[in-house]
């Protein structure tokens, strides 16, 4: 019986990653029901990830929090055993903005702190924390102080949130972090090198997705550049260029200079946490799959990360997408044998958009037609 393993990501603006996975699967298994057909959807770091995480069997736990500016929100971590992985964006990302609406100087990353705190006082000792996605530009601040680190005024009085709050810190006190800190690993799923400050900072390069004016980025990032001062003065190691610190709004830097966090690219991390390299070597084809394979993806996002992997295990490799952009040698060079594409189907990218997934089971038929599978006869690849 032939394997198929089908590991999306999210197709973005129209159908999330699970959504993809089984779509795909029905229809696949509508057109042969001989087939076994597994899903494990997958992200890096970013929104999904939590969704991920569950697919792959790991338990939800609800948690309310702090959202980005400061109201309650439900939110959630997802556990196996003594592994609790935390999706920033679930609690302290765009999405959970008040009506869409960005506060590009207030947002706070606490709510984000406050899922890490959960997660140790529940007993989990390895914490992965995906930091995409994020609203704030707070510079990690909100997290460590949901985590028991005091951050004073001169008049020794806590700061305000956000970014503008860092202009008025005098003091860091980290002596009453989470008393479980020191015997847990802390890994940031992180895909991104810029640095704190500087041109290639947190506030200049990703302020403006998250509303930050002109003035605001300024402001933002003399801020980040006085947090990372006194961070610097409380610990003794200065990281604020260190690649990867500007994640998030700075929430890279914090978790490095006071949680003793290790980065790793997210996909990586996300396929070992859901047992992918387990499933891979079983499959005789692999489906990958998000909305736009194109000169980003061959730059390190998922799909790029599952079909580099699925080829290491000598597994064939296609995917599905809303457009492709690449070239027959570029798809090969992440191990991607073949792309199917939803705008072959339909031209109007609104409409693909739109019915994705009655598109998405007509691309399952090229996929059967396609020659991937062991045992069939190879028909014409119908390709990008």
């Amino acid at each position: 019986m032939p394997r198929i393993l089908i590991a999306p990501d999210k197709f973005k603006g129209s159908l999330a990653a699970d959504a993809v996975a089984e779509t795909l699967r029905d229809a696949l298994l509508a057109r042969r029901p001989d087939l076994e057909v597994l899903t494990l959807p997958v992200a890096d770091g970013g929104d999904g990830t939590l969704k991920a995480a569950l697919a792959a069997g790991y338990e939800q736990v609800p948690v309310t929090v702090a959202g980005p500016t400061g109201e309650p929100v439900t939110s959630a971590y997802a556990r196996s055993g003594d592994v609790a992985l935390v999706e920033l964006a679930d609690a302290s990302g765009l999405s959970r903005l008040p009506g869409g609406r960005p506060c590009a100087r207030t947002a706070t990353s606490r709510g984000t702190g406050e899922l890490v705190a959960a997660a140790l006082d529940a007993g989990c000792r390895h914490i992965v924390l995906g930091i995409g996605g994020s609203a704030c530009t707070d510079g990690g601040a909100g997290m460590v102080q949901a985590l028991g680190a005091r951050l004073l005024d001169r008049d020794g009085a806590e700061i305000g949130p956000g970014g503008s709050g860092l202009s008025d810190l005098s003091v860091l006190d980290v002596s009453r972090l989470h008393p479980s800190l020191p015997d847990a690993e802390v890994v940031v799923a992180c895909d991104v090198d810029n640095p704190l400050t500087g041109p290639h900072g947190a506030a200049p390069v990703y302020g403006p997705q998250k509303g930050a004016s002109t003035a605001d980025v300024t402001a933002l990032d003399a801020a980040l550049a006085h947090w990372a001062d006194v961070v610097t003065a409380a610990t003794g190691v200065d990281l604020r260029e260190s690649a990867g610190a500007g994640a998030a709004g700075g929430v890279g830097f914090a978790a490095l200079s006071l949680l003793g966090a290790r980065l790793s690219p997210g996909i990586d991390l996300l396929l070992d946490l859901i047992g992918f390299h387990d499933l891979v070597g079983t499959a005789d084809l692999v489906v990958v799959g998000e909305g736009s394979l194109d000169e980003q993806t061959l730059r390190g996002k998922a799909v790029a990360g599952v079909a580099t992997a699925g080829r290491a295990a000598g597994t064939r490799v296609v995917a599905v997408c809303g457009r492709c952009t690449l070239s027959d040698a570029q798809l090969q060079e992440v191990g991607i044998d073949a792309a199917y594409a939803l705008l072959d189907l339909e031209p109007d990218p609104s409409v693909c958009m739109g019915d994705a997934a009655r598109l998405l089971g007509q691309l399952a038929e090229r996929i059967l037609s396609g020659g991937h599978l062991p045992d069939e006869p190879a028909a014409l690849s119908e390709q990008h």
